[in-house]
């Protein structure tokens, strides 16, 4: 079932990434964006930054992408995925929330079209259209009412002094 292979040329790092899954009146906050040259829909996502917590990276992507401030409330999924042509692994970590304001005059992140609030319905219509599956397990995971407390996720400080006192 699992496949193990060793690279001894490179080694194998994983993309992190966080992503924001944002409900409300039944739609979905999402982004067009340009990947290439192929228009696709996404989760307001991106990668961690150095120096800084998935949390702080989940708000600052959503507020580049959207120019919607995000407020998360709960982690809701944990995703794996490799992109089957490149071989690159991704690790997602989607964050539930809500959005509280919106700066509509903000420039979005290059190779963004738009954001855009889409339902369910059209989000499948859509399927083809997806930057990957990662988009709509986020969203069916947390339909399921997969939640957990922000708290599951700690950053430990960068010195190591005090590192026998961390709980």
């Amino acid at each position: 079932m699992f496949r193990y292979r060793y690279t001894f040329s490179m080694p194998w790092v994983p993309h992190i990434t966080v992503a924001a899954v944002v409900q409300k009146d039944d739609r979905f906050l999402l982004v067009e964006e340009l990947v290439g040259e192929r228009k696709v829909f996404n989760q307001p996502a991106g990668h961690l930054e150095a120096g800084e917590s998935l949390v702080e990276a989940v708000i600052r992507e959503t507020l580049e992408e959207t120019a919607w401030h995000f407020e998360p409330h709960s982690l809701s999924g944990i995703y794996q995925w490799t992109h089957p042509e490149k071989q690159t692994t991704f690790i997602r970590f989607a964050f539930a929330g809500e959005v509280t304001r919106h700066l509509p005059d903000r420039e979005l992140d290059t190779g963004i079209v738009r954001a855009v609030w889409l339902d369910k319905d059209q989000l499948l219509a859509r399927s083809g259209q997806l930057r990957s599956p990662m988009v709509l397990r986020c969203i069916g995971d947390y339909l399921s009412g997969q939640r957990f407390p922000l708290d599951i996720v700690s950053q430990l400080p960068l010195n190591i002094e005090n590192c026998d006192q961390a709980s």
